[in-house]
Formats: C-alpha cells, sequence, structure tokens
C-alpha cells in the first residue's frame, strides 16, 4: 500500500540518474513570521546540527532498511568524531530493521515539546501487517547529550492507514508551539492530521484536527509552511499531482483556532521554499514549477518562479521567474539540469535578506552527465535576483572530490549556521557519488557562508566510510533534515 510521491515523475528520474528508476521528489519548506528562523539544535549548544538520511542503507542484512545520521556543529566543520549512526536497531527506537523501510525517507527538525531542543520527526516506510499500517512517523527528542534512541516514540496510527506522507511542521494556530501536519489516511486518502503542539514524550498532541486535504483523485508532491499573509500566524501550502499532470496547490490559511478547512487556489509547484527574501514583512515561496504542467518532462532545463507574500497570501502578479538564462545567473539552461530541484533558504552573507540555495541535480560538468551543482541566489530589498549568483561542484576549486556523471551533487540541500558565525552554511548532499568501489554510497559537503557569499575555502566532506556506517547503495544524503523533504530515493 505504499505509494511514493511524484514531484519528478519516474520517467523525469530515469532520464535524470539513468539506471535508478524512483524519482527526486520534492519535500516541504517553512519559515516563521517571514522568515527563515527554524532552529535545529538538538543539543542546545548554540550550534545547529544536521541529521543526514541514507535511505538505502542495509541493517543486519536487511536491504533499504536506511539509517540516519546525526552531526553536530561546532566552530570547524562536519567532524565524524561528534557524528552518531541511528537505525530502528538502535535502543529506544520503535520497530525493527525491515526491507525496503527507508528510514529517514522523510525528516523534519523542529522543537516538538517545547522543551526548547529540537527533536526530528522522521519517517521510515515499513509495513506493519498485525494492524495494515504503511509506514510510521517517529519522533527522536533532542537532548544535551546528544540525541538517541531514549524515549523515542512512535505516533498513533488507525488501522488501514497510510502513514507519514507529506510531513511538515509549523506553528499554525501561533500559540508559540510548533504544530505537525502528516498523513494519516484511514482506508481512503482523503484526509491528513494536524498534532497541535506540545506533543509530549509519548506521542500525544495537544489537540489535534482531521483536514480533508483533497478533492480529486491526486496525490501532494509538496508543501511549504509560512507566514504568507504577514498575520502572525503560520499558514500551509499543499501542491497536487495526478498521474503525469500537475493538479495545483492550495493554501489552508492558519487561525487562532488552527488552520481553516476551506482553501484558497495556489499554481502548482515541484518544489518548495520559504523566507523573507526582500524583508517585507511576508514570507515568499519559492518553487519549481512544472513546465506546461507536465510533471513527466524528462527533459527539463528548470525555472524557478517566486511568489512573494502578500496581505492575501503567495501574490500571483509579484513574481519573479529565474533560470540558468537569467542576467548574472552562471551556467546556462540545458535540457535536465533539473534547475529548482531542490530549494532552501537562509541568509548565508549576513546582510539580513536570506538567500536560496538552487540544487541542479542534473547539471553536466563538462562531459560528465548529472555530475550536479548547487547555485546560490542572493536576497536583497528587491527580493531574489540573478546579481551576485554563485555556483559550486564537485570541480569548484577547493572543494573535496572530483565530479563525476551520476553523481548528483545538489540532490539534496540545506542552508543552516552549523558554525555558529551568524551566516548559514551550505550542506549538499550526492547521492550518487561512488566511494571506490562502492556504488552509490553518497556524500555530503558543508560550505561555509562568507560575507561574499558561499565560499569553497575550506570546505569538507563527509561519507559512510568516514563514521563507519554501512556504505553500498546506501544513497546517503539522499535526504537532509529540516525541510526539504524526501529526495532521490534510489533503488
Amino acid at each position: 500500500m505504499s505509494i511514493r510521491r511524484p514531484a519528478l515523475s519516474t520517467a523525469v528520474a530515469a532520464a535524470l540518474i539513468g539506471s535508478f528508476s524512483v524519482p527526486i521528489v520534492a519535500g516541504t519548506a517553512s519559515a516563521k513570521d517571514g522568515a527563515a528562523t527554524v532552529r535545529e539544535d538538538f543539543n542546545g549548544d548554540g550550534y545547529q546540527d544536521l541529521a543526514v538520511a541514507a535511505p538505502g542503507g542495509t541493517v543486519n542484512g536487511h536491504t533499504w532498511a536506511g539509517y540516519i545520521t546525526i552531526t553536530y556543529g561546532s566552530a570547524h566543520d562536519l567532524d565524524p568524531e561528534r557524528t552518531m549512526v541511528i537505525t530502528q536497531d538502535t535502543p529506544g527506537v520503535p520497530g525493527v530493521p525491515s526491507d525496503n523501510a527507508q528510514f529517514g525517507y522523510d525528516m523534519i527538525s523542529r522543537d516538538l515539546d517545547g522543551d526548547g531542543l529540537t527533536d526530528l520527526a522522521l519517517v521510515t516506510r515499513e509495513y506493519r501487517p498485525e494492524d495494515n499500517i504503511g509506514g510510521s512517523v517517529i519522533v527522536l527528542w533532542g537532548r544535551q547529550l546528544g540525541m538517541s534512541g531514549q524515549d523515542a516514540v512512535r505516533l498513533d496510527a488507525p488501522a488501514n492507514a497510510q502513514v507519514g506522507e507529506d510531513i511538515t511542521a509549523g506553528d499554525f494556530d501561533s500559540d508559540g508551539h510548533t504544530d505537525l501536519f502528516m498523513g494519516n489516511s484511514e482506508d481512503s486518502y482523503d484526509y491528513h492530521d494536524v498534532l497541535y503542539g506540545p506533543i509530549d514524550r509519548g506521542g500525544s498532541p495537544a489537540r489535534d484536527q482531521r483536514l480533508q486535504v483533497y478533492s480529486t483523485d491526486n496525490t501532494i508532491n509538496s508543501t511549504a509552511a509560512g507566514d504568507f499573509n504577514g498575520d502572525g500566524i503560520e499558514d500551509l501550502a499543499t501542491f497536487y499531482v495526478y498521474e503525469n499532470h500537475a493538479e495545483g496547490g492550495k493554501l489552508w490559511l492558519g487561525t487562532k483556532d488552527g488552520l481553516s478547512t476551506v482553501p484558497q487556489r495556489l499554481t502548482s509547484a515541484a518544489s518548495t521554499a520559504v523566507a523573507d527574501f526582500d524583508q517585507d514583512g511576508y514570507a515568499d515561496l519559492a518553487t519549481r514549477i512544472f513546465p506546461n504542467g507536465d510533471t513527466e518532462n524528462v527533459e527539463d532545463p528548470g525555472t524557478v518562479k517566486i511568489y512573494y507574500g502578500s496581505p492575501a497570501g503567495p501574490s500571483q502578479t509579484r513574481t519573479r521567474t529565474i533560470t540558468q538564462n537569467t542576467a548574472g545567473v552562471p551556467g546556462v539552461s540545458e535540457k535536465s539540469d533539473q534547475f529548482g530541484g531542490r530549494l532552501s533558504a537562509g541568509d548565508v552573507n549576513g546582510d539580513g535578506y536570506p538567500d536560496l540555495a538552487v540544487g541542479v541535480p542534473g547539471e553536466a560538468i563538462g562531459s560528465k552527465k548529472k555530475a550536479g551543482a548547487v547555485v546560490l541566489l542572493k536576497g536583497g530589498r528587491a527580493g531574489l535576483t540573478g546579481t551576485g549568483a554563485q555556483a559550486f561542484h564537485q570541480d569548484t576549486a577547493s572543494v573535496p572530490g572530483v565530479a563525476e556523471s551520476g553523481d548528483l551533487f545538489g540532490g539534496s540541500i540545506r542552508l543552516l549556521d552549523v558554525t555558529r558565525d551568524g551566516r548559514a552554511d551550505l550542506v549538499a548532499g550526492a547521492p550518487g557519488e561512488n566511494l571506490g568501489n562502492v556504488v552509490n554510497g553518497g556524500a555530503v559537503w558543508l560550505l561555509r557562508g562568507a560575507a561574499s557569499g558561499l565560499t569553497a575555502s575550506k570546505s569538507v566532506a563527509q561519507n559512510p566510510t568516514d563514521i563507519g556506517a554501512p556504505a553500498a547503495k546506501a544513497l546517503f544524503g539522499e535526504n537532509l533534515s529540516g525541510d526539504n523533504g524526501p529526495g532521490m530515493a534510489i533503488p
């Protein structure tokens, strides 16, 4: 009964990643009060931390069981000595490793219980036949001594349910507590649950709401949360696809009582990021668009479109469209680049305006097809533009490694301040990275934020062999903590 959300269809993914047959999937994005202020500090030391998923990892002989790693931020870089591996075999974590569970298929990091430490809600696609339940949302709790499986809890689900799809976090009733939007559909796929915080250590929310999110036979392919209308309450955007067609989106306004039940219509979006790029007090919605509404376009160069926030929500008139042909943006729009395949917002240069990292996982570097790249677009008073944009890949000077065909560098991205210098750093994943003779082991890179933007100086990389984790076809870096959502699941 498993369902995978196609932000890029299987045909698109096949064109992108050759023999790989499962799509890149767009994820969630969120911003509080119009700015990317989500804190990701699992141990409370003031440095933002990073969770990395390796959903293809083999655990206790189970293929595609999956695992995650937690790396704690420091003034230096990603440190293997400060990285721990968590699986469903870790003491305290509900369940056991199983084939195709993809532990860490989706992850979002927020303070769910209100204790000031960031927690991690993650999705496993395990099947529990005793209740005919597909999937689980498991919460790992932040701890000053470091995150572990201690007291981890599986959130309740009804029998015959598909659980965990479209997980998104925000404060939808503005009570100061994080709320969790998640798939929890009983028998049909018409409904999702909103669990209003705080969520206690037993997994029980303060209250919940069942939201009828579908009106036709379609699926959610991406979500976003942010205060788009500037009223001080976060809103929820859901976007839909059906087979090879984009099906538009819906905006569920936040109120003091929670999410409204009568949505507004939105334009379709393949991937999303949210921040107040022009600092006018309204959260802006950055998206990658489906060309002509076609989710099966295998040759899409990629287009990013920004809908600026307004009193009515994401504006349909005040927008900006950016491609690799936009003045100032490095590179050229080429077939199958997938510019905007992943998006993440954060203030890289510390000027007070959030910037946008744009994954270009299909980018060819010289003759190396699908080696991948990341482009940084800078925010300012006029919002996002191509002025001063930067591009990075594995053949950029000082970036560890070498660009190779099929690496998919930029297949996951996250802007967060790992080094606590007031500037967001770029974490970029390449789930297709080969590690010697190990195919698709995957790796992540850290590029530091600086006054001029991102810098490759002192950049570092980390892969499963560095931390003694399963490497063969692990797809390490397929998904990152925060708001990216499920990425390139490659069977």
